[in-house]
């Protein structure tokens, strides 16, 4: 942030400005900025738009302009899918937009990533108030400028952005920008999602926004540098090519509107699309009913052992404010990498908000605009700039299904809604990240494309998608496995293989996610890992009635080369996830469950297994129709034991013909049984409420009403409270804090033997 110098009354006016002058060429570091981080609205108008927009403006003429504009970013959309090679290119994990000259996100295209888009702004920012004036760097037709830092504006550092500007007759008028996931980016562990990563340090490379591309053409010097700091230089010059020609065809695009519109048509035309978004969501908002709704929701792991981390969220509507307020969530974690900067998490409850509650929405950054946000500084959801971020994903993708949820209870007495009320769709990345030598002896490293395949929540009138898209987009795919063999020694013996019973139960049931069944052959050197959490406590709330998804673990099966199995014996291998687990079959086979998985190489023919997971059911599993019931043990996708146990149907089993007279009396005894079980409100809150929470539970967050005390509650350390927002938590190593359980295990045994 650039450094303010008040004027000394005893120095002259020529001596203060010489003293600012030097100060403004001395600074030590640009840092992220945090007025730009911490602004999410919209910029004012520039002088251009206020005259543009305050004289005669056709707004028939501009609709054609947008129309222009959108299939320009869809054109372009397309061309990273079909040149990029980072998996996340070729299935859907990219964006192309257009930024005002001041930053403002304008559009997206029909397709990408609208949380890939919003925080390519924040950037943009910073080198307008940094870069365009400052005699070494500058802003100048044919410049490209690059980023990954979420601490400059992005989701994690995976995400690399390529950003242009658009001149016409000398003037800056807008800036175009291409994103993608990249993954691999150098980090402690391959792909680009280290779980293990202590500090920021640990990250790979963290790219403040600067230029890499002159004349339209990428420098050499820097390419060779970035390409030296990941393990697979070819996916880092292939994919920056393909960013910046991306670019380069948007901006000609762009050229082209103006020539047919008028540079005035261009920038009023995005500046006016803004506000009216602006105009409509304060609109909407007046419309939900006044009040406060309520969720909490947990992680359970920080990917280095099992804690409890506290996300809430309040809604409140207040005529046209909406008040978003996360104060009360966890401290952050100093040296765990699942903190979340505060404007990368507000944009992805932007992006829940335009895809579950309001997807009829313009895609662009204004949709957000009108929204206040609150936050703790210091916080899981809100972090500082020393934290490491890199699996920001673990906290980040709960803020993509808070809004659905919320507000879902806000608007379900309205009678007029923009789409169903639903739960919350499956929301953690499971997905095998991978690393080592391939068959054709290149190092590589990244993360497979399942991650696209999330179930979604059951809605007000019919059931949930099966494994339909992630839950932070739309119109992304979960990839060929043909294709991947083909370039990695990776082998999916089970892929995309619909779940039977791992569903949100309700009225209507969420949709199934899939499993997976991976190993590996003909690699010297190859591993995985796993970054989701939800393998003790679920992910995905149901809601009115309906149950949450349930927990998820890892399982691997080591010491057996299940290839040499499927050739000798092999009916000994089954094609499911749960049966190879119980039945444990494979001879010599080590079983385990665990929750997030840590960089670890496989042995050729082991086995590591996961489940792309479900979202929550929606209303009471006693009003769901028995015919539907039905119809899911047709398919496949129920048991007989979860079909009578959860929705208390009878039904033949040798031909499934509903019994209707059974299942009638089944439902009504378990309502009666219900009213049985109840106990009044007061005895209920007397047995069920705690001052603290239990002390065998590490647990992060505020307890209770006090949103202002944070309980800390570190694995094997002594419990204690501090005030929200003034400091994180540094977790001890899980190798000492194992240690330590050890000693203390082998001392007791001693002493129950005598000896000293």
């Amino acid at each position: 942030m650039a450094t303010t110098i008040k004027q000394n009354q005893s120095l002259s006016e020529q001596d203060q400005s010489v003293v600012d002058k030097f100060m403004k060429d001395n600074k030590l570091f640009y840092g992220p900025d945090p007025e730009i981080m911490g602004h999410h609205g919209l910029q004012p108008r520039s002088e251009d738009e206020e005259r543009i927009l305050t004289s005669e403006f056709d707004t028939q003429k501009a609709n054609l302009c947008r129309g222009r504009i959108l299939s320009a970013l869809d054109e372009s959309h397309t061309m990273i899918e079909q040149m990029g090679v980072a998996p996340g290119a070729k299935w859907g994990d990219i964006v192309t937009s257009i930024f005002t000259a001041s930053g403002d996100m304008a559009s997206t295209g029909q397709h990408g990533l609208v949380a890939f888009a919003s925080v390519v702004g924040y950037p943009i920012r910073f080198i307008n108030k940094y870069w365009i004036d400052d005699p070494t760097v500058g802003v100048r037709d044919g410049d490209a400028f690059i980023h990954n830092d979420s601490r400059y504006g992005n989701i994690h550092n995976t995400d690399q952005s390529m950003m242009m500007p658009v001149f016409h007759e000398g003037k800056l008028v807008c800036w175009v920008s291409s994103t993608i996931h990249e993954g691999e980016n150098g980090a402690i562990e391959p792909g680009g999602m280290p779980s293990i990563a202590e500090s920021k340090y640990d990250e790979g490379l963290k790219m403040s926004p600067f230029r890499v591309a002159e004349n339209d053409e990428l420098r050499r010097d820097i390419l060779t540098f970035l390409q030296n700091s990941v393990r697979d230089p070819k996916l880092q010059l292939a994919d920056m090519k393909v960013k910046l020609h991306v670019a380069i065809r948007l901006r000609e695009r762009v050229l082209a509107v103006i020539e047919e519109f008028g540079v005035d048509y261009l920038m009023g035309t995005m500046r006016k699309s803004l506000e009216d978004t602006v105009d409509m969501v304060s609109k909407r908002i007046s419309e939900v009913p006044d009040g406060k709704y309520r969720i909490n929701t947990f992680l359970d792991g920080t990917l280095r052992e099992n804690l409890i981390s506290k996300i809430p969220m309040e809604v409140e509507i207040k005529g046209e404010r909406m008040i978003w307020n996360l104060k009360g969530a966890a401290p952050e974690y100093l040296n765990r990498s699942i903190n979340s900067v505060g404007a990368s998490f507000k944009t992805c409850l932007a992006t829940g908000l335009t895809l579950w509650v309001w997807p009829d929405l313009p895609k662009n950054q204004a949709s957000f605009a009108p929204v206040e946000v609150k936050f703790d500084d210091c916080s899981l959801v809100n972090s500082s700039t020393e934290t490491p971020n890199a699996m920001s994903l673990l906290s980040i993708f709960r803020a993509f299904s808070l809004p659905a949820v919320t507000l879902g209870k806000a608007q379900f007495c309205m009678p007029k809604r923009f789409t169903a009320v639903s739960a919350a769709s499956y929301n953690q990345p499971a997905t095998m990240i991978y690393g080592g030598i391939t068959q054709h002896d290149e190092i590589t490293g990244n993360f497979c494309a399942d991650i696209n395949g999330n179930g979604t929540g059951g809605r007000e009138d019919k059931d949930g998608e099966h494994s339909l898209a992630p839950i932070f987009g739309y119109m992304a795919d979960t990839g060929e496995m043909e294709l991947v063999e083909e370039e990695l020694p990776l082998i999916r013996l089970v892929s995309q293989k619909l779940t039977k019973d791992r569903v949100g139960f309700g009225k209507y049931r969420s949709g199934q996610g899939y499993e997976q069944i991976a190993t590996m052959r003909g690699s010297s050197m190859f591993g995985f890992m796993s970054g989701q959490c939800g393998a003790k406590f679920n992910t995905s709330p149901g809601l009115f009635g309906g149950y949450s998804c349930p927990a998820y673990p890892l399982a691997k099966i080591k010491n057996v080369n299940v290839l040499e199995i499927l050739k000798e014996d092999p009916d000994l291998f089954e094609f499911d996830f749960v049966n190879l687990m119980n039945d444990q079959k494979l001879p010599g086979g080590d079983y385990s469950t665990q929750g997030a998985m840590n960089f670890e190489e496989c042995q050729e023919g082991e086995l590591y297994m996961i489940c792309q997971g479900a979202g929550g059911g929606y209303g009471d599993v006693l009003d769901r129709a028995p015919e539907m019931v039905i119809k899911d043990l047709e398919e496949g996708l129920l048991s007989e034991k979860a079909a009578r146990r959860m929705y208390k149907i009878e039904f033949n089993s040798e031909n499934l013909v509903l019994d209707k007279e059974g299942t009638a009396k089944a439902r009504a005894d378990e309502r009666q049984a219900r009213i049985a079980r109840g106990v009044p409100y007061d005895e209920f809150i007397a047995s069920w409420v705690k001052d603290m929470p239990d002390p065998d539970i590490p647990y992060m967050g505020s307890w209770g009403d006090d949103l202002t005390k944070l309980v800390v509650q570190m694995p094997g350390l002594e419990r204690r409270v501090i005030e929200a927002g003034t400091e994180g938590i540094m977790l001890p190593n899980p190798k000492d804090v194992h240690i330590s359980n050890l000693k203390k295990e082998l001392a007791e045994l001693k002493s129950k033997l005598g000896n000293k």
